[in-house]
């Protein structure tokens, strides 16, 4: 047997195979062994099925799964489309499903996201990748350690059940984020906390879409699953929808909060904003006595008053002290008031 745990594909675009018997620890196996079990009828009576994993970054991993394999058309579709939700369809007796990661900081964008494209039948579980999933990549360790999975299915569950608990982990370390920035809202320091909140709402939106499945075709499936798929199947499939249902409703609960916060943030700024201009208008109101009568008393004409008068400094300096005194008192007075 060829040595199939390298990192990396073979020739076939195939980064591994592994052949599932119920009871046992799953087998390794090449591209070379496909032919072979898809065509020996007692594979599936003995319930056991195949998850071939492939990197597209191989070309011949295209030609492969075009000539060599069965595949729904919905499939080879998904492998050239764009980044968008979690998808779970049914597709020519087969279930279709893309799956998302992230590697995820406040800077998260759509460039950083690693998408996985299955191909869920009786027998056979194909993947297709890019880039390498965290995901994928702990259900492959679950595999090697000699856990069993009884169907197809039940790896699609704990795949889906491994998302959640990515989304979950986002929402824990956002959550502590949003702690730590309402502390400093309650001691009014806000100097930049309201861009990272923004950057954090918005990344927690693209989350909830990449992450979460679309509800309508989930539950059409749950609803009406094909009927090669087992009850014990369904009930795993509702349960990882109902963790994924938990995290998205938490993820949702943490927008709101941000935003709330964001809302608080906005009106201690305004109001800063207006007892900064209020300050303002008041030393411009203060001072305008002083001005007009230096203006005033600054004139080089004939007929001032009080130029000849020996108390005539102090009549004018005490004339604007007490008119000075009435100007704030209307100001402060009113604004305690």
């Amino acid at each position: 047997m060829p040595q199939l745990e390298h990192y990396g594909s073979n020739e076939d675009g195939l980064i591994w195979g592994y052949r599932f018997v119920p009871g046992q620890p799953a087998e390794a196996v090449g591209s070379e062994a496909v032919d072979a079990f898809l065509a020996d009828p007692q594979a599936r009576a003995r319930g056991e099925f195949l998850w071939l994993h492939f990197s597209l970054a191989n070309q011949a991993s295209r030609r492969f799964l075009a000539n060599r394999l069965t595949l729904p058309e919905a499939f080879h579709d998904s492998l050239g489309s764009g980044v968008g939700s979690t998808r779970l369809e049914l597709d020519e007796g087969a279930l279709v499903a893309v799956i998302h990661d992230v590697l995820f900081d406040s800077t998260f964008d759509a460039s950083e996201v690693g998408t996985t494209t299955l191909s869920i039948a009786p027998r056979l579980v194909v993947s297709a990748r890019l880039r390498p999933l965290r995901s994928v990549e702990q259900l492959r360790t679950a595999v090697r350690n000699g856990q069993d999975f009884r169907s197809p299915v039940d790896l699609l569950a704990h795949l889906l059940r491994d998302q959640a608990s990515v989304l979950g982990d986002i929402v824990r370390k956002s959550t502590a984020r949003v702690d730590q920035i309402e502390d400093r809202l309650l001691d009014n320091r806000v100097a930049t906390d309201r861009k990272e909140l923004g950057a954090l709402r918005r990344s927690l939106v693209r989350l909830q879409r990449l992450l979460a499945p679309e509800p309508t075709a989930l539950f059409r499936l749950l609803n009406r699953p094909p009927a090669w798929i087992s009850r014990e199947d369904v009930i795993d499939l509702q349960q990882a929808a109902e963790e994924f249902s938990t995290a998205v409703g938490d993820s949702a609960s943490l927008v709101e909060r941000v935003k709330l916060i964001q809302e608080e943030l906005a009106a201690l700024v305004n109001e800063q904003s207006s007892r900064t201009l209020f300050i303002l208008t008041v030393v411009t109101v203060l001072a305008l006595p002083v001005n007009l009568i230096a203006g005033l008393f600054g004139m080089n004409v004939g007929g001032m008053p009080l130029a000849s008068s020996p108390h005539g400094f102090a009549v004018v300096v005490t004339g604007l002290v007490l008119l000075t005194a009435v100007l704030a008192w209307l100001a402060f007075g009113r604004r305690a008031d």
